[in-house]
């Protein structure tokens, strides 16, 4: 695909709409001229430079790489617009998209009926799903793992409700006889489980939860924002599918939240939320007489916490899922390509005499530590912290990794034979969410072999 043809091609297109409505002349206190502007653009381009590189094979640290370019192309050419979806006055084309867009990610799920809209974060999209979880359970608490995103411990504060956190088994999915407990007290109202935690990439076993919670009548929220996409790998053959029960168990949960701008190949910001049943809609009525006068159709600004958004994330959306559409040849090709990097890694680390598998992965993230260092949590701190710097710092063979603190008790879980000197450790971790991991995976795993061997033995 030609970005920089398309991207002109673009520009070309709203401009030619934009003379069907006649000609006027800007305004001039809006004028810059080329020689301001090309001062101005050069330093902006040289600042962008201060950047890690998300595009290449080579980042593998945190949840970051380029959207598509298809996406990119079609936000600029309704950025152009400029579109508000918060109101059809604002954005009759893209807040279509939007409905569409939405549609297709509830079908994703498998969601019989749903109400929904995108958000600017998966952290809205959960504050969102938290509020309707309060006005339907007013005075009762929210129960969600202690590996689940600190966003729903902070959304809890912000709308004033109890936080119950609940511990974890030995692969980091939430641990059911804790939850079956605290459940037992009779003050839980929704549970929210985490399909691809941002740590471990751990998957909670969605389909106990649901017959779990509903046994104590409470509701079930899914946390989708890393790992929903994955849903497309559910039940497919060969190494990079997935046990389809969590998944396919979405459906009858009361609520689940997903983020395009992570594995939908969106630019930031592009979050989701959808509800099962459209009647939560009632807790979002509100009057605004200055907007939704142009149709008597349902605004999404009506069903949504926040107020103005970007048309453009639901025209980036819309333009990449006719292209790469939400099924398993589609997209999903996508995800299997980071899946089978991990599981190839994984191998290689099992394999490998100077760094040891934390966990196998879930998904598309890995997670390992240093071992020449010794078996002590303490080496393996240092070892880690060591490896990191020095594969950012190297100018001629860079990798860039992140690490993931864990507690003396996580490591025993799953390493008894590691010292425990010391109350945790950071280890290493890696996303491999860009498809091009898949042939890189071994460069990368070579790369930081050659760092740990230059560790102190």
């Amino acid at each position: 695909m030609d970005l920089e043809h398309w991207l002109t091609t673009a520009a070309e297109a709203i401009g030619d709409w934009q003379r069907g409505y006649g000609a006027f002349e800007p305004h001039p206190s809006l004028n810059v001229s080329d020689e301001q502007f090309g001062a101005a653009f050069g330093e902006l381009t040289r600042r962008l430079t201060d950047n890690y590189p998300f595009f290449h094979p080579s980042y593998a640290g945190q949840m970051l790489k380029p959207p598509h370019p298809a996406a990119v192309v079609g936000y600029l050419a309704a950025m152009l617009i400029n579109p508000n979806n918060h109101a059809l006055d604002g954005g009759p084309a893209t807040a279509a998209m939007e409905k569409e867009v939405v549609s297709q990610l509830a079908a994703m799920f498998g969601l019989r009926t749903h109400l929904g809209h995108l958000t600017t974060s998966g952290t809205i999209a959960n504050l969102e799903a938290l509020y309707v979880a309060r006005e339907l359970h007013p005075g009762k608490a929210v129960a969600y793992s202690t590996e689940a995103h600190y966003t729903h411990g902070r959304m809890c504060g912000v709308l004033g409700l109890a936080g119950v956190p609940v511990g974890v088994d030995a692969a980091g999915r939430m641990d059911l006889g804790e939850l079956d407990a605290v459940l037992a007290g009779g003050q839980i109202g929704t549970v929210v489980a985490t399909t691809g935690t941002t740590g471990l990439g751990a998957v909670d076993p969605v389909h106990e939860i649901v017959a779990m919670a509903r046994a104590h009548g409470a509701r079930v929220h899914v946390d989708a924002a890393y790992g929903g996409f994955f849903t497309l790998l559910a039940g497919q053959a060969g190494p990079a599918g997935l046990d389809s029960a969590p998944w396919l168990a979405i459906a009858d949960c009361d609520s689940v939240v997903v983020d395009p701008h992570k594995h939908g190949l969106q630019p930031y910001g592009c979050g989701a939320v959808m509800f099962a049943d459209p009647g939560v809609g009632r807790f979002y009525v509100h009057d605004s007489p200055y907007t939704y006068f142009t149709s008597g159709d349902l605004h999404l600004g009506e069903i949504s916490l926040e107020c103005s958004r970007a048309g453009a994330s639901a025209a980036a959306a819309w333009l990449t899922f006719r292209l790469l559409p939400l099924t398993a040849d589609g997209l999903g090709r996508v995800l299997a390509a980071g899946r089978l990097a991990a599981l190839e890694w994984a191998q290689l680390l099992r394999e490998s005499a100077v760094l040891d598998l934390y966990q196998p992965p879930q998904l598309d993230i890995i997670t390992y530590f240093p071992v020449t260092g010794g078996r002590a949590l303490s080496a393996i701190d240092g070892g880690s912290a060591s490896i990191l710097q020095a594969g950012m710092a190297d100018g001629k063979a860079p990798v860039f990794l992140s690490t993931l603190r864990i507690s003396a008790d996580a490591m025993h879980a799953r390493h008894p034979e590691v010292a425990a000197d010391a109350d945790g450790a950071r280890i290493l971790r890696s996303v491999l969410m860009k498809p091009e991991s898949q042939t890189y995976a071994t460069a990368l795993h070579a790369r930081v072999e050659e760092l740990a061997r230059q560790l102190p033995q």
